[in-house]
C-alpha cells in the first residue's frame, strides 16, 4: 500500500494576520491639532492590518495659531468638542491619544554618532546609548527629540548595515535622522491636553504622517517630497529609500491666503474664505476679466456691494502661493537634497485644493507633481477622506504600524522618561 495513502489529509493553515510590527491593540484614538481645524478619530486595526474609525470628530480651531497654543481656554474647549463627537460616536472614553506635531518650530537634525565597542558584539544596549547620545544633543540646544531614526550604520569601515545588533566590530557608526522641537511648545501643548484629561500616547510629525497617508511605496523608495498645505502653515518630508529623509515647517498656510484677500479687497474674512473656496485659483484666463464677482465691503450696509473681476481674484492668490513654492525650494536647496527628494512631488492639505496649484507648484519646483489624495479608511465618512485630512490619516496609518524604522529605538524601562513626558507628570502631580 502507499505509504503517502496513510498520511491524513492536509490542512490548510489559518490565513496569518497582517497586523504589522508596532499595530497598536485594542481601540485606540489620534488627534490632529491645527490652525483651522481639530479632528479626533477613534479606531482599531483589523485582521487585514488597516484600521477601521469607530468615531469620528471635528471642530474649529480656537486658540492656535501657526500649529502652536496660544490661548489654553479656547483650544481646550475645541479639543473637548472635537474628541467628545468622537466618543459619542464611538461609545467609548479616550485616556490617551497619537497627537500630530506640528508646534514648536519642528526641524530635521542629521547626527554621525561614534560609539565604541571594543570588539564585541553589538547589543540593544548599545543601539539605546546612540539614541540617547542623539537626544541629549538636541536637548543642549532647548529642543526635545520627538523621532529618532536610523539611516543606516557602519561597522568598522563597513558601510550600509541596518540592523547591527550581533555583528562584532571595534566601532560603530549610527546615522540619525532627528525630528525636535522646542521644549516650550511642547510644555503648552502637554498642559492643554491634560487640562482635557488625555495624555499623549505618541507624537508623530504632521508632514510625515501626511506623507504615509498619501505616498505609494514606490515614491517612498524612489524619492519623493510630500507637502502639506495647512491652514496656518505649510510643512514638507522627504522620502527615499523607504525612510523619511527631512522635514521642515513654514509660518504660512491657506489662512494667509484668506488674509490677502479680506486685506487687499477690504471684505469681511469670512467672504474673503467664500470668494477663495468657489473662485480661488492661480491660474488666469482670458475670461476672468469679465467675470465680476460681488464683494461686501467691511463696515458697509449690506447693500453697499462692490463688484470686482475674478482677475483680481487671481492676482492677489498666485503671489502668496508663488512665494510658498519659492520657499519650499529655498529649503530643499539649503538642506543638499535636490537628489535624494527624487522626481516626485505630491500636494496635499486643504489649500492645495487651489485651483492651479499643482501646477504652479511644477513649475516653481521644477518637479512631477500629482495631488494626493490620502488612502481610503474604512468606517469615515466621504468628507473626511479629502487632501485636507491627510495628516489625521497618516496617524490611523502609523497607529497600524506603518513608517516605524525597523530598530525599535524607543527609550526602554531602564531609562528616565523624556523631557515630554516629565513635563505632563509634572502637571499632572500638581493638578
Amino acid at each position: 500500500m502507499n505509504q503517502l495513502a496513510r498520511l491524513p489529509p492536509a490542512i490548510d493553515p489559518p490565513a496569518p494576520s497582517r497586523r504589522r510590527r508596532g499595530a497598536k491593540p485594542g481601540t485606540f484614538g489620534v488627534l490632529d491639532i491645527g490652525t483651522t481645524k481639530i479632528v479626533c478619530i477613534i479606531a482599531r486595526i483589523e485582521n487585514d492590518g488597516e484600521p477601521r474609525a469607530l468615531g469620528f470628530g471635528w471642530q474649529r480651531a480656537r486658540g492656535i495659531k501657526g500649529g502652536s497654543i496660544i490661548d489654553l481656554e479656547e483650544a481646550e474647549r475645541a479639543i473637548r468638542a472635537a474628541v467628545g463627537q468622537a466618543e459619542d460616536m464611538a461609545d467609548t472614553q479616550l485616556k490617551s491619544v497619537v497627537v500630530n506635531l506640528s508646534c514648536g518650530q519642528p526641524e530635521s537634525r542629521h547626527q554621525n554618532i561614534q560609539w565604541p565597542i571594543n570588539g564585541r558584539a553589538v547589543t540593544e544596549a548599545d543601539l539605546r546609548a546612540i539614541l540617547h547620545e542623539g537626544r541629549r544633543r538636541s536637548a543642549e540646544d532647548g529642543r526635545e527629540t520627538v523621532h529618532a531614526f536610523p539611516l543606516g550604520f557602519t561597522v568598522d569601515a563597513t558601510p550600509g548595515a541596518n540592523d547591527p545588533r550581533g555583528m562584532i566590530c571595534d566601532q560603530l557608526i549610527a546615522r540619525l535622522h532627528l525630528v525636535d522641537a522646542a521644549q516650550a511648545a511642547l510644555r503648552n501643548l502637554g498642559a492643554c491636553l491634560l487640562r482635557c484629561d488625555l495624555e499623549v500616547q505618541e507624537l508623530v510629525s504632521a508632514p510625515f504622517a501626511a506623507g504615509l497617508a498619501t505616498l505609494v511605496e514606490d515614491e517612498k523608495q524612489l524619492g519623493a517630497t510630500v507637502i502639506d498645505m495647512g491652514g496656518g502653515t505649510t510643512s514638507f518630508a522627504v522620502f527615499a529609500e523607504g525612510h523619511l529623509l527631512h522635514t521642515a515647517q513654514l509660518p504660512v498656510g491657506g489662512w494667509h491666503v484668506t488674509n490677502d484677500l479680506a486685506r487687499l479687497l477690504s471684505t469681511p474674512v469670512a467672504h474673503a474664505e467664500r470668494l477663495k473656496t468657489l473662485h480661488g485659483g492661480v491660474l488666469g484666463a482670458p475670461e476672468d476679466e469679465k467675470e465680476w464677482l460681488p464683494v461686501p465691503l467691511v463696515g458697509e450696509e449690506d447693500d453697499q456691494i462692490a463688484r470686482i473681476p475674478r482677475a483680481m481674484v487671481v492676482g492677489i492668490i498666485r503671489p502668496r502661493l508663488e512665494e510658498t513654492f519659492e520657499l519650499i525650494k529655498d529649503r530643499l536647496d539649503a538642506a543638499g537634497l535636490s537628489q535624494e527628494m527624487g522626481r516626485r512631488v505630491v500636494l496635499t492639505g486643504g489649500a492645495s485644493q487651489l485651483v492651479g496649484a499643482r501646477e504652479l507648484a511644477a513649475r516653481v519646483l521644477d518637479r512631477q507633481v500629482r495631488s494626493g489624495r490620502p488612502h481610503p479608511v474604512r468606517g469615515l465618512p466621504e468628507t473626511a477622506q479629502g487632501p485636507a485630512f491627510a495628516a489625521p490619516l497618516g496617524l490611523l496609518t502609523w497607529c497600524a504600524g506603518e513608517g516605524r524604522p525597523l530598530i525599535d529605538l524607543l527609550p526602554g524601562l531602564d531609562r528616565p522618561p523624556g523631557l515630554f513626558r516629565r513635563i505632563v507628570n509634572w502637571l499632572r502631580d500638581r493638578a
